[in-house]
């Protein structure tokens, strides 16, 4: 009997032995488990948006954080703003030193995180900005829940310049302002580049003034011009593009300043435009972003259109080894 009790007593102390590193075993898997976190998806190369819903918008200058912190809290202001609307294009001017290379992963995360469908993203180092530590600012276009308009049209001004880099900018972008015959009222957005941001909130008035209805953006696009320039571009009610829709493209880069290199950034614009049910002979918009003037002759001298081309030199882009990037609005078929 004394046997007997002392064998149960074993077993029962072996199975509560057993059954405590079971529980300690499984305790431990779940408390050690580290998660694996998905990386943000790129954003598309083209995104395509309903013409008659399209609204724009600016994003609040701040300098407060770094570039990253920055992006998140404009992204984040205009979804308020606009009431967490899908985005279709997100343009960013990026002032100072941070990695222009995170702008469009940022874009990614914080879209995810609304559970938007991704935007195409342009991304260009710029000069300065209007507000002093500010080191982003971003323009968006997003679909509106109801139709604002019967359709668009796209503007850009010759670029008026003065061989003084010094020169003053405000009687440049007077001249750049004063070329566009678009009702002001009728303006969505309206962009001005400027060599020189002295001076930003009168510059901005004067912006204002011409077009009141507009979501504005004034950026200096070199920190050392070799000399003085404005340019514009502006989005306007109109009926010049009535297509159902229009296919925004992100930027492509020529990696390289040669005219090979310059090809092959075009064709693969064009391929991305031609995926998405659109192509380089219904684009409503082009911009080049060149970073020498040889490079932006080159650039114009590939890609002759009769559409609206803005050409202003830039302070970088997203590889050192760029030579000028390009993005484009076009027509998509129905």
């Amino acid at each position: 009997m004394r046997k007997r009790r002392l064998l149960a007593g074993a077993t029962a102390l072996w199975l509560a032995i057993s059954l405590s590193a079971i529980s300690a075993a499984q305790k431990k898997s779940k408390d050690d488990y580290t998660q694996t976190l998905e990386l943000p998806k790129d954003p598309p190369a083209v995104a395509l948006g309903e013409t008659r819903r399209l609204v724009f918008h600016v994003s609040p200058l701040s300098g407060k954080g770094l570039l990253a912190q920055q992006t998140r809290d404009a992204l984040k202001a205009i979804l308020k703003q606009d009431g967490n609307l899908q985005l279709v294009h997100v343009r960013a001017f990026v002032a100072g030193s941070g990695d222009v290379r995170r702008i469009p992963q940022i874009v990614s995360e914080v879209a995810t995180e609304k559970k938007l469908p991704l935007p195409s993203v342009s991304v260009l180092r710029a000069g300065a900005l209007a507000l002093e530590n500010a080191q982003v600012v971003l323009e968006t276009v997003s679909v509106g829940r109801r139709d604002t308009n019967a359709g668009l049209d796209f503007a850009v001004s010759e670029t008026v310049t003065d061989p003084n880099p010094e020169a003053p900018a405000r009687p440049l972008l007077e001249k750049a302002l004063a070329q566009f015959k678009i009702p002001g009222g009728e303006v969505l957005r309206a962009t001005c580049f400027v060599s020189s941001i002295a001076g930003a909130a009168e510059l901005t008035r004067l912006i204002t003034v011409r077009f009141p209805a507009a979501a504005v953006d004034l950026v200096q696009p070199q920190r050392g011009p070799f000399r003085a320039l404005a340019a514009c571009e502006v989005i306007a009610k109109g009926q010049r593009i009535t297509s159902a829709r229009l296919a925004f493209t992100g930027t492509r880069v020529a990696f390289g300043a040669g005219e090979k290199e310059a090809t092959l950034a075009f064709q693969r614009l064009d391929r991305d435009l031609t995926e998405a049910g659109s192509g380089a002979s219904v684009v409503v918009l082009t911009n080049l972003y060149p970073l020498t003037t040889p490079v932006a002759e080159l650039a114009r001298k590939l890609r002759p259109s009769d559409s609206p081309t803005l050409l202003v030199p830039f302070e970088g882009l997203a590889s050192i080894d760029a030579g000028f990037a390009v993005d484009a609005i076009a027509a998509v078929s129905p």
